[in-house]
């Protein structure tokens, strides 16, 4: 599906939007209710990994195919691993045979996991014989994708002997693993984090507990990118949102205060409103813990017209694809002055963009909805637009909400 995008004709806004559950915490959430049936879950995302994820953790026998779901492939990774006399393939699209999943292999089968590649090493597919988890220590890179941690992390409170987990190196994923960790305290898990050793306390059974999901931060990013391009009184309301928030891209609220947009709370919702026009020559961030935000600030000082440096974005060549180079070829269509290298973002203050080009995905719904908001600054066109339904499938229905023109090409 191609879509071609114009902003509308009146760049003040008022609106009230609802942003379904974090996929993040939703995983972490299905999970946790796998392993503990009396745990139940409200605003649940309604995303495609979530679903992926939610039908996986049922699969008894056989093949499990999560298609695009990189947190799913992780975290069932470690899932099936502890699930004695349960034998699955687990495996996903032709991208995510090619994310690497050698790390968290390794960790699990030094606890005794019985785990094979099915192809090539290092890689999915995985066939995984469940056993039982007695060891009780593991010890991994401090620098890797936090979501092989926090697979390691839900699985523990469920082994008998519970899990110590020694990081090695600097940390640079902790607002997720506090987010993890935030989730066992809610279920009643004792755990402790000093240093760089995480301790995970065994528990047989959980009472009745209702987790309720935060919506996603992620996905009130291109929010914050709209009403940084709308007219000064403009106000978009999200729901539904915590001040305290378990998510590493709620720095989104700080973040965009030099973009000229206010953030404030009010029971479950946030208000993003346009109080300025006035911003840096340049932005400088350092998104080690929040990297999922990357293209949307990016592609916002470029619609502002500033340049901006982002840096600790390592984590992002393997995502769904990689990001970095990614967004260098979008942007250099749009009339970029950009430089990419493996683990930052250089971009060079321009005064024009270029209407009508053809944004490409690269199947990332990352690049869609990111690119997206620039049709408050001129005509624009998403090629296979449809990928936003892994993390937002209502996000076009939304853009109309806020009177972007959306036509399907």
């Amino acid at each position: 599906m191609k879509l071609h995008l114009n902003g509308p004709s009146n760049n003040t806004l008022k609106a009230a939007i609802k942003i379904t559950g974090s996929k993040s915490e939703s995983n972490r959430s299905l999970l946790l209710s796998a392993l503990y049936p009396n745990i139940s879950i409200a605003n649940l995302s309604n995303s495609d990994d979530a679903q992926f994820m939610e039908r996986g953790l049922t699969v008894e026998k056989g093949t499990v195919d999560i298609h695009h779901a990189g947190t799913a492939m992780r975290f069932l990774t470690s899932y099936f691993a502890c699930q004695s006399n349960r034998e699955v393939v687990l495996t996903g699209s032709h991208r995510m045979q090619e994310r690497p999943i050698k790390v968290l292999v390794d960790a699990l089968k030094s606890l005794g996991a019985d785990i094979t590649y099915e192809k090539e090493e290092g890689y999915p597919p995985l066939k995984i014989k469940g056993v039982a988890i007695n060891k009780e220590k593991v010890s991994l890179p401090a620098n890797i994708s936090s979501q092989y941690i926090s697979s390691l992390l839900l699985i523990a409170p469920s082994l008998k002997n519970g899990l110590e987990v020694e990081l090695v190196g600097q940390i640079t994923s902790i607002p997720y693993i506090k987010m993890t960790l935030g989730l066992l305290d809610e279920i009643g898990v004792k755990h402790s984090f000093e240093g760089n050793t995480i301790k995970i306390s065994p528990k047989n059974d959980v009472s009745e507990t209702l987790l309720t999901v935060e919506s996603d931060w992620s996905s009130a990013s291109y929010f914050y990118s709209i009403v940084a391009f709308s007219e000064i009184g403009s106000e978009v309301s999200l729901s539904a949102y915590k001040k305290n928030s378990l998510q590493g891209d709620s720095v989104l609220a700080e973040i965009y205060t030099a973009l000229g947009v206010e953030t404030s709370f009010e029971k479950n919702n946030i208000t993003l409103k346009k109080i300025a026009k006035e911003y840096p020559e340049i932005l400088e961030v350092d998104l080690v813990n929040a990297p999922d935000i990357a293209q949307t600030i990016a592609v916002t000082c470029f619609g502002l017209g500033i340049g901006c440096n982002l840096a600790g974005l390592h984590t992002l060549k393997i995502k769904e694809t990689d990001r970095l180079e990614a967004l260098d070829v979008e942007l250099k269509k749009l009339g970029a002055d950009i430089e990419v290298t493996d683990k930052s973002l250089s971009l060079h203050a321009t005064s024009s963009i270029k209407p009508d080009i053809a944004i490409d995905t690269y199947h990332d719904h990352r690049m869609a909805m990111a690119f997206a908001p620039l049709a408050f600054r001129t005509s624009i066109i998403i090629n296979d637009a449809e990928v936003v339904s892994k993390s937002y499938p209502d996000f076009w229905d939304d853009m109309k909400i806020l009177g972007i023109k959306v036509v399907e090409l």
